[in-house]
């Protein structure tokens, strides 16, 4: 049985070389290199003060928001399990001017390979959905978090991941917990970018963590959990009917029935 960490790598790698051409301006590169801030409204307002801060981003990719904690005073450390990516993330930061340490690694290598003590964990917006044991990225975090030092987290919304669009209409496809040893299997031609580019390695597998399963995880890692927030936008276009919130938001149609598309939270380690 082929791993699915080694899966997902060769997806990466993959995705990392056209997330780096940036031919549709997703990752506004070109953007950030004139100096924009590339940082969602969520984020960016939630983050507060990170100046001076030591701050470790998880599954960074290319590093672009490694470079704009940067530019917001903070010292960073990115850690992706793909070389090829963080390839892109040096370059990038030669480019621009920013300095960050970019370290190749799994999340669960994080104690070992950037131990810290951390102020604060960074991680946004596709993350979570790629590892198999939220219970073990809940101790990697707590682990590398200095006394008093948070977490912060923003991804999609659980409730929406178990939806699919058939016909207009979402309907619940998935469980809400997806089981460690049976991951959900996609086959995806090109990368979410809009770019056309066929990809050589489509296959992926994900986890589907619940609400209660991540939380849960981090408050039995000694986190106490200090903001909590459920959001009607999403940072990219999740299903075809998703119309566009603000320049890089999605929402749901106007007379659809509301609902949280994604949630942020803040979690904090005891002094």
């Amino acid at each position: 049985m082929v791993d699915p960490l080694d899966i997902n790598r060769r997806n990466w790698d993959e995705r990392a070389g056209i997330h780096a051409r940036d031919s549709t301006g997703d990752y506004m590169l070109d953007r950030f290199r004139r100096g924009e801030d590339a940082l969602h409204e969520i984020e960016a307002t939630e983050l507060g003060d990170i100046k001076g801060k030591r701050v470790l981003h998880l599954q960074c990719h290319i590093g672009r928001d490694t470079l704009c904690l940067v530019r917001r005073g903070a010292v960073a450390t990115g850690l992706d399990f793909s070389s090829v990516a963080l390839s892109v993330a040096r370059k990038l930061a030669e480019e621009t001017g920013l300095t960050a340490e970019f370290v190749e690694g799994t999340v669960d290598e994080a104690p070992k390979l950037t131990p810290g003590p951390f102020d604060l964990v960074f991680t946004t917006w596709g993350t979570i959905c790629w590892l198999p044991d939220i219970r073990a990225w809940a101790q990697v975090v707590a682990s590398v978090l200095a006394p008093g030092g948070e977490l912060y987290f923003a991804d999609a919304h659980p409730g929406f991941l178990m939806l699919e669009e058939e016909a207009g209409k979402l309907v619940p496809t998935y469980d809400f917990q997806t089981p460690t040893d049976r991951p959900l299997e996609f086959v995806e031609a090109t990368t979410y970018t809009g770019d056309p580019t066929i990809m050589t390695h489509q296959s992926t597998r994900v986890w589907i963590h619940s609400l209660s399963a991540i939380i849960g995880a981090l408050i039995d890692a000694g986190l106490t959990i200090t903001m909590f927030r459920e959001h009607e936008v999403l940072a990219w276009q999740g299903v075809p009917s998703l119309v566009p919130a603000s320049d890089r938001l999605w929402r749901l149609p106007d007379g659809h029935p509301r609902m949280p598309l994604s949630f942020s939270l803040r979690a904090r380690k005891g002094m």
